[in-house]
């Protein structure tokens, strides 16, 4: 059956389904393997070659991966997809694949730490060129271009601060000056049910799926879709040949169980979220909320208009800063202190000293990151819970 045309729900439930002619499984199977066996020399060799489909080491492929890989091939309107062992797994091989010696990066400047710190402290060491920017300055886009710009990467929402690039606007300016620079959006936040950046123009899309695509707190996974030529690059340069960073199929399967539940999640992880920023935008201890949903919000017209609903992640600033912050984080009891997002739980934690502490100060205020923001990440609780938890932990400020 072809799913391209169906809901959200049934792409998630049904995408990727391989029939088990042999056992009639309804889950499909967990392929626990290291590598599979060729019938004879010559299927070995054509398998190798190319010239024969079929898998030959799991680190090249196995069957619960590629089940998964078409799910997400499906939610993301890809050709193909490809898993990987993190996200920082799927964008590090993304970018070796695109980038060599004397190559250009456009970047914006407000990125997950440790992307930040493999573009400007990894790929800088072995002759590749980085720009950090404002991607949502369209200007700035277009003025920082290069000859040898090979790659324009930016994640919107963007992690902290939830600024909001035009995908589509970046998309055609880099493509226009080059058509062959690879626009690289990191949807990790929004998630293909709330964002298809495929769709609007950019060339390749990188996930942590530990976060949405997964949603239950379990797996590290990444995932990167595109155009199927480039995938396959992805496959045998990138992880093959330089990172390595292979999802193993028991984590494969876990994504797959999780993804079942993959629309009904965003929409209650949005519809609480929302609850929670009406709450927080009329509390008094609040200095300022960074959620594209309000219209306050300088990006707001762009999430409008690219995003299907505004995401489960809202950072804000407490009055007193940093030391009011911490004080809000070490009070409550609902809300958990870590890291990560996307979860069933809501997580909250202090950018400039956890996930972002590998910038240094003066790139966190050129990123728009102040010391005192905090991030969080609504979960699947009752959202009247989660309320009562913050403001219990605003009052012991």
């Amino acid at each position: 059956m072809d799913y391209t045309t169906k809901g959200w729900g049934t792409k998630s439930v049904h995408g990727g389904k391989h029939k088990d002619t042999q056992y009639g499984a309804l889950a499909m199977p967990i392929y626990q393997t290291s590598t599979f066996i060729f019938e004879n020399c010559a299927q070995g060799a054509a398998r190798f070659e190319g010239t024969e489909k079929g898998y030959i080491y799991t680190r090249l492929g196995n069957p619960t991966s590629t089940a998964l890989e078409e799910k997400v091939a499906l939610l993301d309107g890809a050709e193909a997809s490809l898993a990987t062992a993190s996200g920082m797994g799927a964008v590090s091989s993304t970018l070796w694949t695109l980038c060599r010696a004397g190559a250009h990066v456009l970047a914006d400047e407000t990125l997950y730490g440790c992307t930040w710190a493999l573009l400007t402290h990894g790929l800088t060491r072995y002759g590749v060129e980085v720009d950090l920017i404002d991607t949502s300055d369209l200007e700035a886009v277009k003025a920082h271009l290069k000859p040898n710009t090979v790659c324009v990467y930016l994640e919107t929402p963007a992690n902290p601060n939830l600024k909001i690039a035009d995908i589509a606007a970046v998309a055609e300016i880099a493509h226009t000056y080059n058509p062959d620079i690879k626009v690289v959006c990191d949807n990790t936040f929004a998630s293909p049910y709330l964002q298809s950046p495929l769709a609007l123009g950019a060339d390749v899309v990188v996930y942590s799926a530990t976060k949405y695509l997964n949603g239950h707190g379990d797996v590290i996974a990444g995932f990167v879709s595109g155009k199927a030529d480039f995938i396959n690059q992805v496959r045998m340069f990138g992880i093959k040949d330089m990172t390595g960073s292979v999802l193993g199929p028991q984590d494969a399967f876990l994504i797959l169980r999780g993804l079942k539940t993959f629309e009904i999640r965003m929409q209650k992880h949005c519809e609480n979220c929302k609850k929670v920023v009406e709450f927080l935008k009329n509390h008094p201890k609040i200095e300022k909320i960074y959620y594209p949903g309000l219209e306050s919000h300088p990006n707001h017209e762009v999430a409008k208009k690219q995003m299907r609903d505004f995401g489960a992640m809202v950072s804000f600033e407490v009055k007193g800063g940093k030391p009011a912050g911490e004080k809000l984080l070490n009070s409550l009891e609902l809300c958990t202190l870590a890291v990560s997002l996307g979860s069933d739980e809501t997580l909250i934690e202090h950018p400039a000293s956890m996930t972002h502490s590998t910038y240094d100060p003066e790139a966190l205020i050129e990123a728009g990151v102040p010391a005192g923001l905090v991030r969080l990440s609504v979960g699947l609780e009752n959202a009247e819970d989660i309320i009562e938890d913050l403001a219990n932990g605003l009052a012991q400020i």
